[in-house]
Order: structure tokens, then C-alpha cells, then sequence
């Protein structure tokens, strides 16, 4: 548990190594909303895939979520309020630059930090989201609802049931969840999207209906390609082989 001392803010993370060895280049792992890192990247392998790759991986719970603190005010999860938060961790690893892989929500925080902070990503790879990066605010209000709703069993949209269900299974903190929702309303422009310059990988399962098109958002990027994950939808893409082996590529043929 990592606490800030600017702010005061504990974030609980992981800095894991190659097996036997204090080197690697370093990844950063940023998870997806109602998610923490053990669920989007210790229990399907990623830590250890990455790892035995002869990486560095850090990665933490984002505030409001697993083992960081949480808030109720949307207020605390304002853009700059996430990326002070990753930057803070980075410094504390004294890690001056790092690879930059987040799913869903994460690869928006993703994305948001390599537009502000870009002498600290290496390359990103943003996993789980295409086009509703820059034609989408962010989780839609829907979602919010699903987080209040008084029951699992009330909710009869599909998007909202799957929702509130991944939510009960990480055994998230709901008014936390909902918090953060509102708080994040964060879309990229495509000028902003033009502007970024580390190389890019956008991977989205075929069957994922949450995420909008890998190629559109990669085609607005200078230099990235589109992976897709053949059968996959939002949440089954996540510990996909194809994206393992097409993130271990990208990374290893990376300037």
C-alpha cells in the first residue's frame, strides 16, 4: 500500500520482477472500472506472462477501487485527480518511463496520461476500447444507474445487468463505483488523438459491443495498428491468448 504524501491517498499496487532477476523494462498495468489489478491482471496470467518476458510490472487498484481508498465525491475522480495518482506511483518506483497497457476505463486513464505526461510512456497499449475513446465520454449514465439500483435482480438491460454483476463479483464498494462514473467524464478528441506519438496498440475482442472500433481509433493515431480478438467479447478478451502473444510482439518489436 502506497500512500501519497502529497494528499494523503493510499493506493494498493504491485511491483513485480522477472523470476530471479531486479531487471526489466517496466509495464505499467492500469485495470477497468469495477475491476482491481489481481482480476484484470494476476488471476488471468498477465503478471506472470509479462514477467516470465523478462518485464517489470507495476500495477495498481485506481482509487475507488479493490484495496485503494475510496470517495464519494465525483470530484475526487477528476482527470487530473487519476493521473497525479499514477505519476506519484511512478516517482515513488523512481520509474522515469514505462510501457502503458489499460483495459477499458483503464485504457482511457491510459491514453489521458500519454497525452499528458508523454516523456513518461515508452508505448501504450490500450486494450478493451476503440472509437468510444474519442466519441464517447465515458461510462454512460446507465451505468451509474446500475450501481444504484436496489437490487441486481431489478435491472432488466443487459449492459446494466453485466455491469452490476462484474461489480458484486469483485465485491466492489457500489457508491464508490458511482462516484467515480460521474466523476469521469473524460473523452479524447481526435486532435488530441493525433497528437500522441509513442507507438499504439488497440486490441478489442470481435464480439465486444462495449468498446466501439479498434480500427477507427487506431487510424487516428500517427503510429498504431489494431489487434483483433477473434470470438471475444468485453470481458472474456481480457486473458485472450491472442492478446497476450499480440501484446508480447508489439512490445518486443517496439523502438
Amino acid at each position: 500500500m502506497l500512500q501519497l504524501s502529497d494528499k494523503g491517498v493510499r493506493l494498493a499496487f504491485i511491483d513485480a520482477w522477472p523470476p530471479g532477476s531486479r531487471k526489466g523494462e517496466p509495464i505499467l498495468l492500469i485495470h477497468g472500472f469495477a475491476s482491481t489489478h489481481a482480476v484484470n491482471w494476476v488471476f488471468p496470467k498477465w503478471v506472470q506472462s509479462l514477467t516470465e518476458a523478462g518485464r517489470r510490472v507495476v500495477a495498481l487498484d485506481l482509487r475507488g477501487h479493490g484495496r485503494s481508498d475510496k470517495f464519494y465525491d465525483p470530484s475526487a475522480y477528476a482527470m487530473d485527480e487519476m493521473l497525479g495518482d499514477i505519476l506519484a506511483l511512478l516517482n515513488r518506483l523512481e520509474i522515469e518511463a514505462a510501457d502503458v497497457m489499460g483495459y477499458s476505463m483503464g485504457g482511457r486513464i491510459g491514453a489521458f496520461f500519454a497525452l499528458n505526461h508523454p516523456q513518461r510512456v515508452r508505448s501504450l497499449i490500450v486494450g478493451g476500447l476503440g472509437s468510444h475513446l474519442v466519441d464517447h465520454d465515458g461510462l454512460p449514465d446507465k451505468i451509474i444507474e446500475a450501481m444504484e439500483a436496489p437490487s441486481l435482480a431489478s435491472l432488466a438491460d443487459p449492459a446494466q445487468h453485466m455491469f452490476r454483476a462484474f461489480a458484486e463479483s469483485t465485491k466492489s464498494d457500489l457508491k464508490a463505483l458511482a462516484a467515480f462514473a460521474r466523476g469521469a467524464r473524460w473523452r479524447l478528441s481526435e486532435l488530441e488523438a493525433a497528437s500522441l506519438r509513442p507507438p499504439i496498440l488497440v486490441a478489442v475482442g470481435t464480439n465486444d459491443t462495449v468498446a466501439g472500433d479498434a480500427h477507427k481509433l487506431a487510424a487516428l493515431f500517427p503510429m498504431a495498428r489494431a489487434l483483433d480478438i477473434p470470438g471475444r467479447d468485453h470481458n472474456r478478451a481480457v486473458g485472450d491468448k491472442v492478446y497476450k502473444t499480440g501484446v508480447l510482439d508489439f512490445l518486443s518489436g517496439r523502438p
